[in-house]
């Protein structure tokens, strides 16, 4: 009964491997656009007026939900104050403002009521990765989920953001924001 159990405890392990690279493949690292431009700084891209356009979909594709945003960013003593007003088409209005510490040239931490602990940001070149959990409602009540974020930098006024959601390693679905510096 205890090899029964025990081989069952290794095929579950092997098989949420499995699932979780082919799901979640984040072969791409934030050091690969370290020569690339025009360069991304995002306390300087998000600082005065920014508005974006978002689309969200599940995890097979189809689009579920869309946005307007209009942000607005400020960067004293090292942090990025970043306030987001969100306008879904569905009627939604989301509010968020982010505390992003610049800790270096390449490294940042941030903050905002409804993320889960730190979000961990890397910039290198015209690309930003930021990584964090974030409490979404469903149902009446948070879930937590993982993004991974990416935000490349087009020129200097648009920037492109892809994100892959997740839940328990399985990808549940992605959104894809245009940004514009006013």
């Amino acid at each position: 009964m205890k090899k029964k159990l025990l081989l069952f405890f290794i095929i579950i392990v092997i098989l949420f491997g499995f699932f979780n690279f082919v799901l979640i493949n984040d072969d791409m690292k934030p050091e690969d656009f370290k020569n690339t431009e025009p360069a991304l700084q995002i306390e300087k891209y998000f600082e005065g007026n920014v508005k974006a356009w978002g689309v969200l979909q599940d995890r097979k594709g189809k689009v579920t939900r869309q946005f307007t945003a209009d942000m607005f960013g400020k960067f004293e003593n090292n942090i990025l104050t970043l306030e987001e007003d969100f306008y879904w088409k569905d009627g939604e209005n989301q509010k968020r403002v982010w505390k992003i510490q610049k800790i270096d040239d390449h490294n940042y931490l941030g903050k905002a009521s409804d993320v889960v602990g730190e979000a961990k940001g890397f910039s290198y070149g015209s690309a930003f990765k930021f990584e964090y959990n974030l409490l979404i409602p469903l149902k009446g009540k948070n879930i937590k989920i993982r993004f991974d974020d990416w935000i490349f930098k087009q020129d200097e006024k648009i920037a492109i953001n892809r994100a892959t959601l997740s839940k328990f390693g399985f990808k549940v679905g992605e959104l894809t924001v245009v940004f514009q510096k006013n």
